[in-house]
């Protein structure tokens, strides 16, 4: 790339994360041009769709949950790696609106089946290790972003760590020791297909 084009993908970038961290992702692309001081056929040359402008502005994010689920992993406690992971992932929902919209889409593209797994991995030690409550399946775990998302956004500006006290109370529910026999969930988990058509929705 020349250098100006390199430039004004720069001034793109950082446009577009200030502008998506205050509002979140459905900020107009023609504001985001204008703020970057480029036109918005600049911005089209650079990133030819929106999806490809979240990839390239959250692509250090997509980074930082991978890491977060290695050290949950490294835990030598099952149920607080569980618990250090879901609260690092809140905590960066909770400081950007844009990852916020990101994380309930599952727009953030990169190794998405690599977190999958990871996050699998996760939830498959916190029920061997019996901490864990044995009918919470992964795709239950969708409940706790889409839960904190909308906590985060709806507290985000008027009482920003309201979603700590959410995440706590989550965290109680899927404790094995709030499971009773004598009162079973009431519905059956969302299967992952059901999950993955979901995810588009909750936005």
């Amino acid at each position: 790339m020349r250098k100006d084009a390199v430039h004004n993908r720069e001034r793109l970038l950082r446009a577009a994360r200030s502008l998506f961290a205050d509002r979140g992702l459905d900020v107009p692309l023609e504001e985001i041009a204008r703020t970057a001081g480029v036109s918005i056929g600049t911005l089209y040359n650079r990133f030819p769709t929106r999806q490809a402008l979240v990839d390239a502005v959250f692509e250090d994010r997509v980074t930082a949950v991978a890491r977060l689920a290695e050290e949950a992993l490294a835990a030598d406690d099952a149920w607080e790696g569980l618990v250090a992971f879901l609260t690092g992932v809140c905590e960066l929902q909770a400081a950007d609106l844009g990852y916020n919209d990101v994380a309930v889409r599952g727009a953030a593209g990169g190794d998405t089946a690599g977190g999958y797994r990871l996050m699998r991995r996760i939830v498959d030690r916190a029920h061997a290790s019996g901490q864990l409550r044995a009918d919470v399946t992964l795709e239950d775990m969708a409940f706790v972003t889409w839960g904190i998302a909308a906590t985060v956004r709806a507290t985000f500006r008027v009482a920003p760590g309201a979603w700590r006290r959410h995440l706590a109370l989550t965290l109680d529910g899927l404790r094995a020791s709030s499971a009773s026999e004598t009162r079973p969930l009431p519905a059956p988990p969302l299967t992952p297909e059901q999950t993955a058509a979901l995810m588009p929705e909750c936005g």
